[in-house]
């Protein structure tokens, strides 16, 4: 695989995802504007704890099933094994549905104690125990949406994707407008039954060979599955479970307007970046699977995912940061503002997500679930240990704090296992990127907490043209002048400051 070639499917990629997650941010815009409007910081304060308990307990019962289900199904479509890869599809969809009724009988058992210590009273045990019904129609979505995965479908799952929000945004702004808060419930369920009906149409088309499984050798390649998938339930169950403290925490000690402004914050702070993370999830860990056996070409992907992921991230991060509070009062409205402070050290932390998140799919894709459940547990402890030092101490931005120095050390971390468990190191190209993103986002920061609102605005911006002129001339080498998006890029800026860049 030549470095352009592999460099401009990381690109596409990218592409592919990162234009259904812009017209996904476009209606979202629409969305989150009237929502907010409709239904104000608590509202979305009350709806980031509904999600918060569906998210742990889908996350606990579902065994990590579907995480490790791709990895299964991208080695056999690897190797064109066909009968395997029916197999693994039809046990994946079995298993799916069974996660998936589990998950919803054990939100009904629990859904007077999870109501209690969430809120502190039991009225909202009916709320609970009906969002359980989410956790079926979200395995089976899910799962579905990991053979595609597995199978490299970008395309489908970027329409999925789109047609799911668009439909769904319908249904969530019709409902919540016509019953206020009293709707959050049949939205949420709503939107989950339209993902599942969207997914399912375009899974269908999925070809596989006829062959019968049966719930003997379902049940034994379920428990292969589970192996690792147990180590993506405990690295997720932990995270969901410090989302869910968090966000109690909060409520409890700061109320649910606090909750609502913290949600609010935490999800603008990875909408610009998001399409690179959800990228790398989508393609390159089924990607980076299938030639894991070879370390140096591992190595190179790995390193070519890090620089394209921030070289396509850092102009989104930059821009948040110089209009922080412009961004808030956009996507929210006015009442939210207070959690403009909060962005800058969220985006901090998005970062080293983007940075680290390469590093951290060695682990997946070598099937090393001692490892991944070592480095998911030390970090999370720590984020968790952070937490309930600095909100005390801080308020809610103390949880923006420890998003941020989480990551910091999340990314350290992941560096010295790649190192042990492939001899990674960032190569040049990946470290250039690194050190004038982190320069451009340290001084785009610092502008932002030392200086007024016009002075961070107008630093901010110069900050920003200059990180996006960097980003557009790195983009250029990489690809090669003969690409169309590098002769797109070229008439954007001038040869001559290419050259000085």
């Amino acid at each position: 695989m030549s470095d352009k070639k592999s460099y401009r499917d990381i690109l596409r990629s990218s592409a592919i995802m990162g234009s259904a997650n812009m017209l996904e941010y476009l209606v979202s815009l629409l969305r989150v504007k009237i929502v907010a409007i409709l239904l104000g910081p608590a509202g979305i304060g009350l709806i980031g704890l509904y999600a918060s308990v569906t998210s742990l307990l889908g996350t606990a019962t579902g065994l990590g099933i579907t995480s490790s289900g791709v990895r299964e199904v991208a080695q056999a479509y690897s190797k064109d094994d066909q009968e395997e890869a029916a197999r693994i599809v039809r046990i994946l969809r079995r298993v799916c549905w069974c996660t998936g009724l589990a998950g919803w009988l054990v939100a009904i058992a629990l859904a007077q104690t999870l109501s209690e210590l969430l809120f502190e009273s039991g009225e909202h045990a009916w709320a609970i125990g009906l969002l359980g019904s989410i956790l079926l129609l979200s395995s089976i979505s899910s799962g579905q949406k990991s053979i595609l995965q597995g199978q490299r479908r970008i395309g489908d799952i970027a329409r999925i994707s789109v047609i799911s929000m668009l439909l769904n945004t319908l249904i969530t702004v019709g409902l919540y407008y016509w019953l206020r808060e009293q709707g959050i419930v049949p939205v949420l369920v709503a939107t989950a039954a339209v993902s599942l009906a969207v997914s399912f149409w375009f899974s269908r088309r999925i070809s596989i060979a006829p062959l019968k499984i049966s719930w003997q050798e379902t049940l034994t390649r379920a428990k292969g599955l589970a192996g690792l998938g147990s180590a993506f339930m405990i690295s997720a169950l932990l995270t969901a479970g410090v989302d869910m403290a968090t966000r109690s925490l909060i409520t409890r000690d700061y109320g649910i307007e606090a909750a609502g402004l913290y949600q609010a914050s935490w999800a603008l702070s990875g909408l610009f970046a998001g399409f690179v993370i959800s990228a790398m999830g989508t393609d390159f860990y089924p990607r980076l699977t299938a030639a894991i056996q070879d370390h140096a070409t591992a190595r190179q992907l790995v390193n070519e995912q890090t620089e394209i992921g921030m070289l396509l991230a850092l102009p989104g991060l930059l821009g948040t940061l110089a209009f922080a509070p412009l961004v808030m009062s956009v996507f929210y409205s006015d009442s939210f503002l207070p959690a403009a402070e909060l962005l800058p050290w969220f985006l901090l932390g998005v970062f080293g997500k983007v940075l680290s998140f390469p590093l951290g799919f060695i682990q997946l894709a070598m099937g090393a679930g001692r490892w991944f459940i070592i480095t998911e547990v030390t970090t999370i402890t720590l984020q968790m240990f952070m937490i309930f030092w600095m909100v005390p101490r801080f308020g809610i931005i103390g949880a923006a704090y420890a998003f941020a120095l989480t990551y910091f050390f999340y990314t350290l971390l992941m560096l010295w296992t790649a190192r042990q468990l492939i001899e990674f190191r960032w190569e040049s190209g990946a470290r250039k990127v690194f050190f004038a993103a982190s320069l451009l986002i340290s001084s785009s920061l610092a502008s932002r907490l030392l200086l007024n609102e016009i002075g961070a605005i107008f630093f901010g911006t110069v900050i920003l043209i200059a990180g996006a002129a960097f980003c557009i001339v790195e983009l250029t080498k990489i690809l090669g002048n003969e690409h169309r998006l590098s002769k797109f890029l070229n008439k954007m800026i001038p040869k001559t400051a290419s050259r000085k860049l």
